[in-house]
Formats: structure tokens, sequence, C-alpha cells
């Protein structure tokens, strides 16, 4: 999603959530807007020689908001001057003036009692005490209730003192010392003591799996309780020691390992004896990316005033801002985990990325993961994304300290599979130039890409590599991958490589998709999935009100599961902006593709063809293949009105998609090579494994415009359909259409074509309830299937025809030529003719203006005998719109050219 906030004078949402409880409850102010800044700029300008010192800004955050917040990027709790202030502000005007003297009617508080008034420890510039400007709010007693900040920035500065303490806390690590044996995906505690000559203000932890490699943090700030909890990692070794690191007020470290290495045993089960080893990718790892915050935040000043086009309302709609809830995910992580110890790791990065940062994804089912965790892919997460590829002079070069703090092993080199790097201060991007606020904002045009959509749209499963072509095989267990390119592993969803190698990136003409744009020209994920629209991007009324404000739905083609969502967290969502979002989903299937039905003579009977053309810049449908599909529902009619043939008919009570007679499915089927099958003792063929799959049995997914057979091949993306009777490939180069044909009985005289969309599908989710042995997620959702539509199918476009050739056409000549007629001559918009055909010919259609000049070309390919449409929209080979006027159409069918004169009005 190069995806995007409009942070143009939008304060940060934790800003706005402290200036809301003190201007409400305080006083009565025309809107929270102008107020959220005025309490910090009326500290300025009380305190001038404040400005520029660490109380102003800090090399982890600029602009920050801790002198009066415990978050210093502003909102929540506030430390003890924050209250101070609030305290005095309904004695004052809500003005500049009367907020400055609310600032200066504290000045002689001690607010954080450690005898220092809060002048001094402003003012005093290090005239009476050495490290002076300090936090008139924090104290070594406090300091740890401090977030969003590198809290070594601050340590020295928190009370005022006459001399440096210089002396390191004392630690001692107690347990594990040695000789233990702990199983992975079991809970133990780590135990230390640390004591400090003032006090100890926080303390991390780190281990080490062993004798080489970089130490891991598992604690981040923890309190000097002297103990933590720690979920061991399926990281088996017999060299593996734990670390503690304490740091007191002034910054100054203590360190103790364990004594002597202990042993984490493998964790037992799984089809496949995996461990994380085998899933590890490159990224931003646990505890790298330092805090985060709710969406619901970010909501103060992105959401609530216009429910249409703001980015709050639309994006917790979205499947997005449900990922951490979804219980088709939940019932998927549960497979894996049984299948392939350490595979739900995969599931947890991009399904609840903040849990997975902070440390929670430990044991790798989820089930240590809380309530907040649940945002999924959220604000904090995609406006702190970094390039991983930097683009020196493009990029941010802030983006190269971030990266900066990677190893090589973990820098990414692609955009891919959830590989996000993240930027651990709070600096929040996005694609404007002009945005404004009083968080920390950078300009990045990653976030217009669709490398940025990349990251989690190309999935692969790293622990089976590419052998050649098609085939992949389980690489050496309990190691990291050897790549992570889409390129050589097994490709589970390929999304964002379909789109890298179609037309698109050089532009398509697809204004149904185009927002905004007055070209009617998409190329990025987000120009389809983020449409521009005219609006603010945020409530404060200085804001502009731009006409490419991205639309932060990210719809796709999921209509049922915000509806279930809803049900299992009511508490949790917006109900209305849930049934947005699936409105907004079967808006953008009806868009996805078309399907048009004509029909050739057999015999004494008649044979539907139908064309589905696919709309959008990936294969169609797109997506993890959970039991997605699409397909065609052919339905035959006889004089009387009654059905005399159906293909592709749903029983909506059951679920069930009739097989007889075989209708056209689009979908995925991955599964288990026959050698892999012998090896883990599991039936070979297409199966839902997804954690055990090697295989590709079926992909006929519809491919987009600018498709080729040898570009897909370097990605495992080749159409693979063994009931397609060839010869040659499943679909030609450039073909971005399918036209199935279906034998009808003699009795039929007319015929409607539908296709349809559905989420999942009544194998899959019978699977997952069938094969879960660990709890009842599998249970759950089934019921909630059954008892919510079955994810009925969304009608996405549909035709019909009249098996009657009398009076179709002008003739063109002998018995059996091609026909042609002109549908509507003049035409306003769009021009479409009626080409019958005997026998199967080579089609292409051309355009010209009355000055001969070509306007227009399309290729149709080979046609088959019987009726055809062929349409021109009106534009020319640039996508734009001709004059009216008179053109000439020249229709080459075969070795014949069939030339129209045709006029357009307005």
């Amino acid at each position: 999603m190069r995806h995007t906030l409009d942070l143009r004078l939008a304060t940060a949402s934790w800003l706005v959530v402290a200036v809301l409880a003190l201007a409400i409850a305080l006083v009565s102010i025309p809107t929270t807007a102008d107020a959220r800044p005025g309490i910090r700029a009326a500290f300025f300008t009380v305190y001038p020689t404040a400005v520029g010192t660490r109380l102003d800004n800090l090399p982890s955050i600029s602009g920050h908001c801790g002198v009066c917040h415990y978050r210093f990027t502003g909102g929540g709790e506030r430390n003890p001057y924050g209250l101070a202030i609030q305290d005095t502000l309904n004695f004052f005007p809500n003005t500049d003036a009367g907020r400055q003297s609310a600032v200066r009617s504290v000045r002689n508080y001690d607010s954080d009692a450690d005898g220092v008034i809060s002048d001094t420890e402003i003012l005093d510039h290090s005239v009476l005490y050495a490290n002076t400007p300090t936090f008139p709010g924090l104290t070594a007693g406090n300091v740890s209730l401090v977030t969003n900040v590198n809290v070594n920035d601050i340590l020295a500065y928190l009370t005022p003192t006459t001399g440096g303490d210089t002396t390191p806390p004392n630690v001692t690590v107690n347990a594990p010392n040695g000789a233990e044996a702990w199983n992975a995906g079991t809970s133990h505690a780590i135990q230390w003591f640390a004591t400090d000559n003032t006090s100890v203000t926080s303390v991390d932890v780190y281990f080490r799996d062993g004798s080489a490699g970089a130490r891991k943090q598992i604690g981040r700030g923890l309190p000097n309780g002297g103990s933590m909890t720690w979920w061991l990692p399926n990281t088996p070794t017999a060299a593996a020691k734990v670390r503690v690191v304490a740091r007191d007020a002034y910054g100054n470290t203590g360190t103790d390992s364990s004594n002597a290495v202990f042993t984490i045993v493998q964790q037992p089960g799984g089809i496949v004896p995996t461990t994380l080893r085998d899933f590890d990718q490159p990224g931003t790892q646990p505890f790298g990316g330092g805090t985060f915050t709710q969406s619901a935040d970010c909501a103060v000043c992105h959401g609530g005033f216009d429910p249409a086009v703001e980015p709050a309302r639309n994006f917790k709609g979205s499947m997005m801002a449900q990922a951490g809830r979804d219980p088709i995910f939940f019932a998927c992580v549960v497979i894996a985990e049984q299948d392939a110890p350490g595979a739900g790791d995969l599931c947890l990065r991009c399904h609840m990325s903040f849990g997975w940062m902070e440390g929670r994804s430990q044991p790798t089912d989820g089930s240590q993961m809380i309530a907040s965790d649940r945002d999924g892919v959220s604000c904090d997460l995609c406006h702190r994304m970094v390039d991983p590829v930097h683009d020196t002079g493009v990029d941010p070069v802030e983006d190269l300290g971030v990266l900066a703090l990677l190893t090589p092993s973990h820098t990414p080199t692609n955009y891919a599979g959830g590989q996000f790097v993240v930027d651990p201060d709070p600096r929040k991007r996005g694609p404007f130039t002009d945005a404004q606020a009083l968080h920390p904002v950078l300009a990045s045009e990653f976030h217009r890409s669709a490398d940025f959509c990349g990251t989690c749209h190309d999935v692969s499963n790293p622990a089976f590599n590419r052998v050649s072509g098609a085939d992949y095989a389980p690489g050496p267990l309990d190691a990291a991958p050897t790549s992570m390119l889409s390129t050589d592993i097994m490709p589970l969803e390929r999304t964002y490589s379909e789109w890298k190698h179609s037309s698109y990136p050089t532009g398509v003409y697809a204004p149904e998709f185009a927002g905004n744009k007055p070209s009617g020209i998409v190329s990025t994920c987000q120009d389809c999935h983020m449409r521009d629209v005219l609006g603010k991007g945020c409530n404060d009324p200085a804001a502009p009100t731009r006409p490419d404000l991205p639309l932060h739905d990210m719809t796709g083609g999921n209509s049922w599961m915000p509806g279930i969502i809803g049900q299992m967290y009511p508490g949790e969502t917006d109900p209305a902006a849930l049934a947005a979002a699936s409105a907004r989903a079967v808006e953008t299937l009806r868009k996805a593709a078309t399907v048009e039905l004509t029909y050739a003579t057999e015999g004494d009977s008649f044979r539907a063809v139908a064309t589905v053309t696919n709309k959008t810049g990936h294969k169609l449908p797109t997506g993890y293949p959970e039991g997605r599909r699409m397909w065609l529902q052919i339905t035959a009619y006889d004089v009387n009105g009654q059905v005399v043939h159906q293909s592709g008919g749903y029983d909506a009570a059951t679920g069930v998609l009739s097989m007889t007679p075989p209708p056209t499915v689009y979908e995925t089927h991955l599964g288990i090579s026959p050698a892999l099958a012998s090896a883990i003792g599991l039936p070979g063929g297409p199966s839902f494994h997804f954690a055990l799959n090697d295989t590709i049995y079926k992909d006929n997914r519809i491919p987009p415009l600018g498709f080729t057979n040898a570009a897909f091949a370097t990605f495992g993306g080749t159409p693979v359909d063994d009931e397609f009777p060839g010869p040659g490939p499943r679909y030609a180069d450039g073909q971005n259409w399918d036209t199935p044909s279906f034998p009808l009985p003699a009795t039929a005289v007319s015929v409607t074509s539908k296709l349809y969309y559905q989420t999942t599908s009544k194998d899959y989710v019978e699977f997952l309830r069938d094969e879960n042995t660990t709890n009842s997620i599998g249970l759950d959702l089934h019921y909630l299937w059954t008892t919510n539509g079955r994810a009925a199918p969304v009608l996405m476009d549909a035709d019909s025809v009249s098996l009657n050739v009398t009076g179709v056409a002008e003739g063109e000549g002998a018995p059996g030529a091609p026909r042609l007629a002109v549908l509507a001559n003049p035409f306003s918009s769009s021009l479409s003719f009626r080409l019958e055909l005997g026998r199967p010919t080579a089609v292409r259609v051309e355009i010209f203006d009355v000055n001969g000049r070509r306007v227009a070309r399309r290729e149709y390919g080979t046609l088959g005998g019987g009726a055809h449409r062929l349409t021109w929209d009106g534009r020319d080979v640039n996508g734009r719109e001709v004059a009216t006027g008179m053109f000439w159409a020249r229709i080459h069918v075969g070795d014949r050219q069939m030339v129209r004169q045709v006029v357009r009005v307005k």
C-alpha cells in the first residue's frame, strides 16, 4: 500500500487524547483542533531557553510531548507535571495567553517530589546542577511508565544532580544458570537480582541459542522485579545462555549472564519436525520496532469528521484492520502448528504484527497474544515502515539509520513474505511532501509504490526450496532458509509478482478503479485498493482538502468475513464500518470481471461460449488459496422457460457446488507430491495443509493484462490445469480472458451465464474443523459458517443470449461467410458489433479517424464459431476519449476485412 494518512497539521492521536481530557473536562473550546498545539506551544513560550534542549528534542524523537506525558508521542496518562498544569487550566481562558498563564502557575511546584521546583529543573541550565534542564515530571521512580522513546536518551535527565553517578548496577542471573533442560514451547521464569547505589530504572533481557550469533531480545524496559516469564522459542540448542542488562537513572548499565549453558529441547509433535529456524525471515525482529500506537488512538485525529472518506472509519472496516480477528486465520494457524511446529510464525508476523514485534509470538500458536494485538495490520505499522532496499535521494535519509540496526542476515533484499522493516522511533511516513504535524513526519515515496504492498502480498513457505521449474523440495530441517526471494521458495500467494509482471506497472486504463484520477490510468496497488477521493485526511480545520486523498479502505473481495468478525468481537468493532466494508467488497467484485455470452451451432443444437475477462492487475480470483474460488453458472431454458440444463449449480442450503455436469471453476489447489507424501505418511495430491504443500496441482485463475508464461514462470506463477484440453499453455501470452464452452440440449432456446465468487468453500471449512486436534476454533468457525449463509457466493457479472440466429445481421457474401452488424450507429460512449463466425477464426478490430490514422486496436485472438460481441470503448491507444465525428472500423476476420463507417456523437 504505499498507504497514506494526510498528516498535515494533524497532531498525533496521543496528544489529541490528552488535550481532549484537558479541554473538554475543564474549558469550553470551539474545536479540539484549536487546543491541541496550545499546551506545548505555551510551555516553550514561557521557557524559550528550553527550545532545542532535551525537553524539546531527543535523538530518538524530535518535537516530543514528554514534558507532560509518559507517552512521548503525546496522549495517555500525564506525568505529575502534566497533571499539575491540567489542574490549573480551568482557572484561565482558553487562549494562548491563558495557557501560558497555566504553565507559569506551576513554576514553583515540585511536581515530581525530587526536591527541586519546576523553574529550577527547566531553567537552571547547569548553573547549580550538572545535568539540567531535567524533566520536571519524571524521576527514577516513574520512568518505567515512559513509552515511545529510547529511555536511554532521558535517564541522565530525570532528577537534578550536582555530580554524575558512574557506578553501574550490580546484576546476578539466578536462573537459568546452567545445566537446565527446558522444553521449547513451555514457559519458565528467568530470575535475577539487580541493585544500584541510586536505583535500577529498567531491565532488558536477551538470550543466545548458541555460542555464535547475535543475542535476541526477549524482554524490554522491565521493572526490576527480579523475574520474568519466558516462553521458550522452538530453537533447540545445548548451548543457550540468558543475559540480563540493568540501567540506573544516570544511564549506567550492569550485566550478567548465565554461568553456564543450558539446553532448549525441541518442541515435540508435528508431522514434520520443523523448528522456528525453518521459518526465520529477514526484517525487523521482535523487540526491534519500539512500541506501537493503537489504531483507536490514531482515529482521534483521523476520524470522526467525514465517514465517507476519512482514513479511520474506512480502515477499521477493512480486513487489514481485522486481520487479527479473522477466525479462518486462527483455525489455519492451529493446523499449521500441528503439521509443522513454528510455521505459525509466518501467519502471526503479518496478521498480528504488533504482538509479533513486541515478543508475544512465542509460542507460535498465538496463545500469548493480547486483545490489542488483534488490531492486525494497523496504522502505526504501515506508517512506520521503511523501504528495505534504500533508494538514495528518494527514500528519507533517516531510513539508513533504521536499516543499520538490522544484521546482514535480517536485511531484506526484496518485497515479500512479511519482511517489514519498522522504524523503532515513532516517525510517521506518508506520501505527501507538505504534511505537517506535531508528531514527527517523513515524506516517503515507498508509501506510494506497489513495492510497499509486496511486503505482505507475496507469501511463501520458506521450508521448501525451488529445485527446478515448478518443483519444490524441503530444505534442511532446523536451518534458516538459504533464500527468501519469491523466485526461490514455495509460493502460497503471489499477488505482488503477478502485478509486477503484468501491464499495470506502466499504466492501464481502468476508470472503474481509478477514483479521482482524471486520466483513468491505474498502475499501483494503491490506485485500485486506495483510490483517490476528495477530502481531508484529518479533523484539523487547517488541513487541506485534497483531490488525491487515498481512501483507506483497502477493499478486496471478502464480503462475508466482516459480518462474522462483528459477531465475534462486538465490543471491539464498529458494525457500521464493517457493513460498509462488506458492501464495498461486493462492489469491487462486480468491477473485477466481465462475462460475455455467445453461442455456436453444434449439430442440431448449440454450444454456449462464455468469455470471462479479468479486469484486475493480478490473477482472478486472487490471494491465498483458502478455499476461495470463482465459477460460471450456465443455465439453459426451453420455450416454456423451464430449466433444461445447468452447469455450476450451487445449493445455498448445504454450500455444495454441483460437479455434474463439470462446471468451470477458477481456483488454486496446492498439495503434497508423491515423494513427500511417502516420506511423511500422508496421501499425495491436492491438500489444504499449507505448511506441508510442495506442489501446485491446479491454478487456472485468469491472468492479468500483459501476462506472459515466461515471466510468470520466474516466480512459480505459471497457470496449471490438467483438465485443460490444450494444446499449448493454459493461457496464451497476453490472454487475460478465458472462453469455456458448454454443450446445450436441442430444446434450449435461451441461456444465461453468471459469474460467482465465494470467499471460502465448504471443503475448506470442514477441513479446518476435522483436522483440528488442538482446540475448538475449527468447530467454532464451522458453526459461524453454517449460521451465516455458508459464505454465500457473490454475483460478479452476468449475460444472456437467445438461441435464435434469424435476422441477426447483414450478409457478408457467400453462405458460411462471417456476418457483421453494428449494434448502434451513431454511438455515444462505446461502439458494439455483433460478429457471427461459421468456424474458429482469428479476429482483430482497428479504428481509424477520417485522416486514416489508426486510433485504436484490439486483438481478440481466435474466436470460435458462433456469435460474438466486439466492442470499442471510444478511447485511443493512450486511454484518451476521442472526439465526436466520423471513424472507420476495420474488422479483420482471418484473411477477410470488413469495414464499417461509424459516427460518434455526444
